[in-house]
């Protein structure tokens, strides 16, 4: 890897890690605006809703224009419009204002984080994808595990304090990324530029879009449904059956934030390298449906404790699992590649959460034993993924 394909690496790392500690930053703050302005929980859960909506509509068209105009305008765009975002956050007190920012905030979302996944494996060969989007994904996963943290600290100095921090991190990262970016055309690499021109000349399309292409999108739904269908109501789910104090739940919460870090930093290319994606597919199915059903049949805290980690780590692994296999089916059409994924993972952590609340009000094993019953439908799919054996793309 060339000096400038790490320098841009560093960036888009950087930029994925911004974006989402502005999601997480939000979260603490919340609960203050909620009963600072007398808002309804109907109007804290239509805000939240907007961002979802608004990632789930632009994120695969946004995908389709970085694929036909460059990556680096549309990551330019993406920072600034977040900075925006965080701006109208922290200067207004009226509801319409606070939907608009989310709306902002959730296209931001839609053209910084599928447009860094296109941009890495534009730039890396076949056999380096999945190192780097590990660090990708960990930056992901950073941003959404410090955020709540710092824009809580924050917090206590001013409540808007977290919205102006993260503006001008924003602003920052617009001017580092315009000036320290290189230029697209010396970054592609090379295993990638000569298939993009052989792809370019067949039209690949149709051909991108096979079957398991479609399982693959599909396991990406059911991944984002399950991890949000089971994290949503995890604090009340285990506190009322379980009796889990604040502190049960956020040792298992930071132990999840350090654990995930280091597989998907430290581990997730060697056990790619070890097993290939499909299995690792496999086995994180797996592994997530057994610590499900473990969960609904514990007797002590300890046993919740480690089944949650299981489940938490599998599905820290599926999703860059999943993501690398796919950026592998095409070399022409990353940004829709991405698109698509950022698309469904939105819908996805907009349906769990209402169908697991919905649920627990019946009982409170029912969303388990639903989220249990998709994964255990996505392993039995993932034996019907086949990969070329000569160009290791999915046919």
């Amino acid at each position: 890897m060339t000096a400038k394909a790490k320098r841009a690496i560093f960036i888009l790392i950087f930029s994925e890690f911004l974006v989402c500690l502005g999601i997480g930053l939000v979260i603490p703050v919340m609960p203050f605006i909620k009963n600072e302005l007398h808002l309804s929980a109907t109007d804290m859960g239509i805000m939240s809703a907007l961002f979802a909506f608004a990632q789930f509509v632009a994120s695969p068209l946004v995908g389709r224009l970085s694929d036909r105009v460059g990556r680096k305008p549309v990551l330019a765009v993406g920072l600034f419009l977040f900075m925006v975002s965080e701006i109208l956050f922290a200067l207004t007190n009226k509801l319409y204002m606070f939907n608009i920012s989310r709306v902002v905030g959730g296209l931001s979302a839609a053209m910084v984080t599928p447009t860094a996944m296109a941009m890495a494996a534009d730039i890396t060969t076949r056999s380096q994808r999945a190192k780097v989007i590990g660090w990708l994904s960990a930056a992901f996963s950073g941003g959404l595990i410090l955020g709540p943290g710092l824009g809580g600290l924050m917090a206590n100095i001013d409540y808007k304090a977290p919205f102006w921090s993260a503006a001008v991190l924003g602003l920052l990262s617009t001017i580092a990324l315009l000036m320290t970016l290189p230029a697209e055309d010396e970054l592609v690499a090379t295993d990638v530029a000569t298939a993009k021109a052989k792809s370019a000349a067949a039209g690949n399309m149709k051909d991108f879009l096979t079957k398991s292409v479609l399982l693959l999108f599909v396991m990406i739904l059911v991944s984002s449904f399950g991890l949000q269908g089971f994290e949503s109501i995890y604090s009340i789910y285990v506190n009322e059956v379980f009796h889990f104090t604040l502190g049960n739940i956020a040792l298992v919460l930071t132990l999840n934030g350090l654990i995930s870090l280091f597989m998907q930093v430290a581990l997730f290319d060697r056990l790619v390298v070890a097993f290939n994606e499909t299995r690792v597919i496999r086995y994180c199915f797996f592994f997530s449906f057994v610590g499900t059903i473990w969960i609904i049949l514990a007797h002590s805290k300890w046993e919740v404790i480690v089944a949650t980690l299981i489940v938490f780590t599998a599905f820290d692994l599926l999703r860059p699992a999943i993501t690398t296999l796919l950026t592998k089916a095409s070399t022409s059409n990353q940004g829709l590649i991405n698109g698509l994924n950022m698309s469904l993972t939105s819908v996805g952590n907009v349906i769990g959460p209402i169908m697991s609340g919905a649920l627990l009000d019946m009982n409170h094993h029912y969303p388990y034993l639903v989220v249990a019953g998709f994964l255990l439908a996505s392993f039995g799919l993932t034996y019907l993924i086949r990969m070329k054996r000569n160009v290791n793309a999915l046919g």
